[in-house]
């Protein structure tokens, strides 16, 4: 199944956002990133029931849009990921070299 987000509530400087398919290892890194945010004020990630529910993550901004604040921190993530696998890539040629 591929993953899908699902914005469950919105508010002038407060969004949560329903993560579909996904499970919760990526929202903790998520959470984390956007609070390095200085627009953030709150950001957290939750799941009411773990077998009936899905993932979900809430922010709250001091200043801007909330949904702005969640893409920031994704296209920042996404960078430090693509990053991580170059220097694997680089890591497996130099292991298949010897």
């Amino acid at each position: 199944m591929d993953p899908k987000l699902r914005v469950v509530s919105k508010e002038k400087n407060s969004i949560v956002i329903e993560m579909l398919n996904y499970d919760n290892t990526i929202l903790r890194p998520l959470a984390e990133e956007i609070l390095k945010d200085d627009q953030v004020e709150e950001s957290h990630y939750f799941i009411k029931h773990p077998v009936i529910d899905n993932p979900a993550i809430y922010v709250r901004v001091k200043t801007g849009k909330p949904q702005a604040a969640v893409k920031r921190a994704i296209r920042k993530l996404s960078k430090v990921y693509e990053t991580m696998l170059a220097e694997l890539e680089k890591e497996k040629k130099k292991l298949s070299a010897s």
